[in-house]
């Protein structure tokens, strides 16, 4: 009994010492690396700023109502910004109205004396003194009626025009006026940034002009949100800096929201002529001590192979280490409780 006991605590020991060095199969879904000819790309930090900006002012002078937007609102073509107190306006309008009534009984009478007139004179009844004072004091009364009624269209003009509204889709940049403000004619009230041209300015290598084209879609990721977007090469700036050479780039990006002038973004722009990379899902990566690997099955066990990343395309990563080959499987789901040398079970493949 005692040798028993001794044979049955080495055999438990050695079982242990067995799943101690060699932990369990792990399942994995496996992805292959494909290969294709693409430009190695860096990365460069640029700025958000919006390319089409306005300073909005009055057209009219008048007292501030009401302030409709605050400094970060994002608004739509024709929506009010802010809008000036229009009492006094309303009551000439009134005034105007009443003025025109007057002058359409003025005309009437005038009409009737006029054509009255104009049997006689044709009948050498009245002379034509008569006749021409009755149809100039007619004609005078329709062209009265005429300038009271452009009066009354000016003040309707003024009127809409105490509502002012947003020339385009933007974003208040600022605010320069608040409720009981009395604004001039010409003043600044707001200043907006159209929310569809807002783009990155980023700084480049003159050296690197040559890979570029515009129209090109590069990588941008906005560092505030760590979000990843496609941007579109849009231009560049005529003037490169003077000290360092450098030509800005001008790369427009689809609209987000709550974003601020001059924040960070990441821009990958393609550095050299093209070559032939592996072409590997970004899934599939793993990181360990800062650098980038990713676990390949070799032999029904886990292999982890360093990658040295030259391009970024969104989903997926170019890399220029020879021994990633088109077909070659990389694990891209399980990879992240992988060890070198685990014993995998591949569930699938992606």
């Amino acid at each position: 009994m005692r040798v028993f006991q001794i044979l049955l605590a080495i055999a438990i020991l050695s079982s242990s010492t067995v799943f101690a060095q060699e932990p369990p199969p792990a399942k994995v879904v496996t992805a292959k690396i494909t290969q294709n000819e693409i430009s190695e790309n860096q990365s460069f930090i640029g700025l958000l700023y919006y390319d089409r900006t306005s300073h909005v002012s009055s057209e009219v002078s008048g007292l501030v109502e009401a302030v409709e937007v605050n400094e970060g609102d994002q608004v739509k073509k024709g929506a009010p910004l802010v809008r000036l107190n229009t009492e006094i306006l309303e009551k000439d309008i009134t005034l105007k109205k009443t003025r025109i009534e007057q002058i359409e009984l003025r005309i009437r009478n005038a009409e009737k004396n006029y054509k009255r007139l104009e049997s006689l004179y044709a009948k050498d009844g009245v002379s034509e003194k008569d006749f021409d004072d009755a149809l100039f004091t007619f004609q005078d009364a329709l062209m009265e009626k005429q300038a009271a009624e452009n009066e009354l269209e000016k003040l309707h003009i003024q009127k809409r025009k105490s509502v002012i509204k947003a020339p385009f889709d933007s974003v208040v940049l600022e605010k320069n006026v608040d409720s009981g403000d009395w604004v001039q004619q010409g003043k600044q009230l707001v200043a907006i940034g159209s929310i569809n041209d807002l783009f990155v300015k980023v700084p480049v290598a003159e050296t690197v002009l040559q890979f570029i084209s515009i129209g090109d879609k590069v990588p941008v990721v906005v560092n505030a949100f760590n979000k990843e977007l496609t941007g579109t090469i849009d231009d560049l700036d005529p003037t490169a800096d003077e000290k360092t050479k450098n030509v800005f780039l001008k790369v427009r990006i689809p609209t987000l929201v709550k974003v601020a002038e001059n924040m960070s973004a990441t821009v990958y722009v393609s550095t050299s002529g093209k070559k032939q990379l592996g072409i590997i899902p970004r899934d599939a990566l793993v990181k360990f001590q800062g650098k980038d690997f990713v676990y390949t099955v070799k032999e029904g066990k886990a292999a982890i192979l360093p990658v040295n990343i030259v391009t970024y395309l969104g989903n997926t990563i170019g890399a220029d280490n020879p021994y990633f080959v088109a077909g070659m499987d990389v694990v891209v789901e399980g990879n992240e409780r992988l060890r070198p040398d685990q014993p995998v079970i591949v569930a699938g493949e992606k």
